[in-house]
């Protein structure tokens, strides 16, 4: 089965994990550029995108919404039943869905999903489950090598 649906954590994923905070405590993040295109050539191809995030930013919120994603689970401590939720709202199994993630509270979703992927810099318990490995860091290009690769499974 075609993959429909991508979903990503977001620090550490899309970002470098790096949090910047200027003197008002405004948070603000860096993304790629690239990883930007890769989430939109996924669109093009008919792939939703998505997020599931243990943190909350006007930063992400900005970003998202010049990408079009508008699938947005922020402030999520246990993301497995997010990810449940989605797979009945969108009528959708396991083998219809990709995950991209960096730390311990991605593993539950990254064992059932049909491409697991994970950048460069994820931590090894990570690696250790995931099909797909970037060469890129998270925040540097990561989204955009596993975006490709999953347009090559397809």
């Amino acid at each position: 089965m075609a993959c429909k649906i991508v979903l990503l954590d977001v620090d550490g994923v899309l970002t470098d994990g790096s949090i910047y905070i200027d003197k008002n405590g405004d948070e603000f993040k860096r993304f790629n550029v690239k990883d930007g295109l890769g989430i939109k050539r996924l669109q093009q191809h008919g792939i939703e995108v998505g997020v599931i995030t243990g943190r909350s930013s006007l930063a992400l919120y900005k970003r998202l919404e010049k990408l079009g994603v508008t699938l947005i689970y922020d402030n999520i401590s246990e993301k497995l039943p997010v990810y449940e939720q989605i797979l009945i709202e969108k009528n959708i199994s396991d083998e219809e869905a990709c995950y991209m993630g960096d730390d311990l509270p991605d593993i539950p979703i990254l064992q059932r999903v049909k491409i697991a992927g994970c950048p460069a810099d994820a931590v090894d318990e990570v690696h250790n489950v995931c099909q797909f490995k970037s060469k890129r860091e998270g925040g540097r290009g990561a989204v955009r090598e596993f975006a490709e690769f999953i347009l090559q499974q397809n």
